[in-house]
């Protein structure tokens, strides 16, 4: 009884001081996020490309139309 006991308690704890080391490593090898500064400026740098994209094509449109 005792020696099943000890294999479960054994087992428990080897789980959970399993679970934190994967959690650690994790955290260790995952590089950090981007500032918000850059994130912001490559949002306002998609969005100059999509006026510019959608310009091109307004200006396509009227051709078209007068043919």
């Amino acid at each position: 009884r005792l020696l099943i006991l000890e294999l479960t308690g054994f087992i428990a704890v080897a789980g959970i001081l399993g679970i934190g080391a994967w959690i650690g490593w994790t955290m260790a090898t995952t590089p950090p996020p981007k500032p918000i500064e850059e994130l912001e400026a490559e949002i306002e740098e998609e969005k100059a490309e999509e006026e510019k994209g959608e310009e091109k094509t307004e200006e396509a449109k009227p051709e078209e139309e007068k043919q």
